[in-house]
């Protein structure tokens, strides 16, 4: 999609977690030259797709779901993961796949309370409970991942599902300061409530974060010398656990 950025750092992220990732543009969805659903793991990168005009990631989510919404939703309920970062987030928010019933959505991402373009590294701890990545990421590490986003601020239909999604583990990943601890801005860059950096949705295989973990996926992508020597990047530990998730299926 015109605008999508990050498929190059996805794509050799997922390649180099054992996956023979492709990469495939909406055209070919809606010519059906590709069908979805010889893919067992489908990611929608981050970026400003159709220059994020109207709002961030409608106009890509309208066409996916034209194109092939119901081919999406089998992938879900076969249990493929389908994966969404920064703008690919926004697309899946945007489509409903985050919710239990596409045509009734949950959630949306609003502008970031600094009303600010936040483009940096922040720190996130495995927060939720998920069955891709529960054993595979230490819940007490903090982690570096950058974000580079103005609308990420997840704004839910009601207090009530917010509250569902964090009392339930849905609140995957959390904003947090050096500590580990829960703290407001700037550790939160864009407002979200309980400090939530990703999701996953009423199905485990689905799964929106704002930060990027495709662009902390090698060591020398670490902040400092100590963390390269010492540190295992996330990107690496959250694709290793999609690849090992999906080569399972």
């Amino acid at each position: 999609m015109e605008g999508t950025n990050n498929d190059t750092e996805a794509l050799r992220s997922l390649r180099e977690s054992n996956l023979d990732p492709s990469y495939v543009h909406i055209h070919e969805i809606e010519k059906n030259k590709v069908d979805l659903e010889d893919f067992q793991v489908l990611f929608i990168p981050g970026g400003f797709s159709a220059g994020d005009y109207v709002r961030a990631g409608i106009i890509f989510a309208i066409r996916l779901k034209t194109a092939a919404g119901k081919k999406i939703e089998g992938m879900i309920e076969q249990g493929k993961p389908v994966l969404g970062t920064c703008n690919g987030f926004q697309v899946l928010s945007e489509m409903g796949l985050t919710s239990s019933d596409m045509d009734k959505r949950e959630l949306a991402l609003d502008v970031n309370e600094s009303g600010k373009f936040e483009c940096r590294t922040v720190l996130v701890k495995y927060s939720g409970r998920n069955k891709i990545f529960d054993g595979k990421i230490p819940r007490d590490q903090v982690f570096e991942i950058p974000v580079a986003h103005k609308e990420g601020r997840i704004r839910f239909t009601s207090e009530s599902v917010e509250k569902e999604y964090v009392e339930n583990g849905r609140a995957i990943f959390t904003y947090v300061d050096p500590e580990g601890k829960i703290s407001g801005y700037p550790w939160n860059p864009n407002g979200s409530p309980d400090n939530i950096a990703g999701i996953s949705g009423h199905y485990d295989n689905v799964l929106g974060l704002m930060p990027h973990p495709e662009r902390m996926f090698y060591r020398y992508q670490l902040s400092t010398k100590g963390k390269r020597e010492n540190s295992v990047p996330v990107g690496k530990i959250f694709f290793g656990a999609i690849s090992d998730y999906a080569r399972r299926l």
